[in-house]
This record gives C-alpha cells, structure tokens and sequence, in this order.
C-alpha cells in the first residue's frame, strides 16, 4: 500500500513547488539516505494512472471542504474506493472524509485512537461499534533508535515504553483483526521491527524499504 500525504490540489500551486532533493535523509533510518532520478512531485490522478491496482492510503493534512471533495471525487472517478483508506490524525478531517464518500475507507483519528485503548482496557471493546476500517499505528520503541542514547532522559525512555507497552498489544490487533479491521504499524525499516509487529498480529506495515520488507514476507513463515 502506498502512503500519500495530500496538502493542497491546486494546480498553480502545484507548478510552483520545487522538484525534490536529489538526496534525501530517511527519517526512520538513521544516518541513511535515498536517491533517485525523478524529482517531480506528481498529481494524485498520475498516481492513480500509473498504478490502477496498487492500494493507497490518503492522509488529509489540510482541513479543507474542497480538497476533500476533489480527492473524493477522483477516488470515484477511477473507481478506487475498494482500493483507497483516507483520513487524519484529525477528527474533524476524518469526520468530513467519511461524510462525504461514506464508501471509502476510513482511518482511526488520535481521538478515536485514545478511545480505542480505553474501551480495550476496560474490557468493553467489543460491545462497541467500530466505523473505522484501519488503525496505523506507530511503533513508539522506534523513537529511541532516532535520537541519541546520551540524548534520551530517563523520563523519556519510561514514557516511550509505557506507551509502546499500551499500543503493541497481541490481543487488540487479534480483536480487529476479527471485526475485519487492519492494523499497520509504522515505519519500520529492520527485519527484527518487521517480525515483531507480524508477530504481534498486525496486517501490515509501513516502510522505506518495500523490496527489504518483500524479501522479509517471503521468508516469514506466516
């Protein structure tokens, strides 16, 4: 699945963004870089042309009544609606997404994220309706291999454990999983951080080395 972050559909706005670096830093690999030939940024309908079959998941990132409509409407256009999950960390955004094309999957807001842990730990989950059709997720512990070790307090530490502790739960992705909810988890660049999140039960994860998570699923055993 392809993660698209959508700031604006503005086609004068869009010839005036600069191409992209030639060398880029890999945020969730330290000290890693990319690089490629084609640094145009490109339209979502290209993206929707040059891979018709490929899932994409859409984030909202500005809260806009037009942009949502616009991407709504290509999603329909290309018939994509099986093949597309949008949304935000924003309840507001999530909320206008699914008013306005009810059939395209919806992502779990922070909001709706928090309730989720709490209905979980109090045992009434499954009394509850979910409207949502996937949770992505970070994993937390994937923070302190992002900064330095003599960097990170000891009050840090704790809170990135307690709440990866909270969220790297077994028995909630099984639940979903169950209620025909996803679970992707992100970004996970190392073959050890791949297998814990597939071992814990989640669908899928994100990362910036799709051929390198290829080659770990072919192996896996599950």
């Amino acid at each position: 699945m392809w993660n698209l972050e959508i700031h604006s559909l503005e086609y004068n706005v869009w010839l005036e963004l600069p191409p992209y670096l030639c060398r880029l830093d890999v945020t969730f690999q330290k000290e890693c870089h990319c690089e490629g030939e084609d640094k145009r940024i490109p339209l979502l309908k290209e993206v929707f042309e040059a891979f018709p079959h490929t899932p994409v998941n859409i984030d909202i990132k500005v809260n806009n009544d037009m942009l949502i409509k616009k991407v709504s409407q290509l999603v329909s256009q290309y018939q994509r609606e099986h093949l597309t999950v949008w949304g935000n960390v924003s309840h507001e955004i999530v909320d206008k997404c699914h008013k306005e094309n009810a059939h395209i999957p919806i992502l779990f807001c922070l909001r709706r994220v928090l309730l989720l842990l709490g209905l979980f730990y109090t045992g009434l989950l499954p009394f509850f309706p979910i409207p949502e059709d996937f949770l992505e997720i970070p994993m937390p512990s994937i923070i302190l291999k992002l900064k330095e070790p003599e960097k990170v307090s000891r009050s840090q530490r704790f809170t990135i454990w307690f709440t990866d502790m909270l969220l790297m739960r077994k028995a909630l992705f099984d639940h979903l999983n169950a209620r025909g909810i996803q679970v992707y988890i992100w970004v996970l660049n190392e073959e050890h951080e791949y297998k814990r999140a597939f071992d814990l039960g989640a669908t899928g994860v994100m990362t910036d080395y799709p051929t390198k998570l290829k080659n770990f699923l072919h192996n896996y055993p599950a």
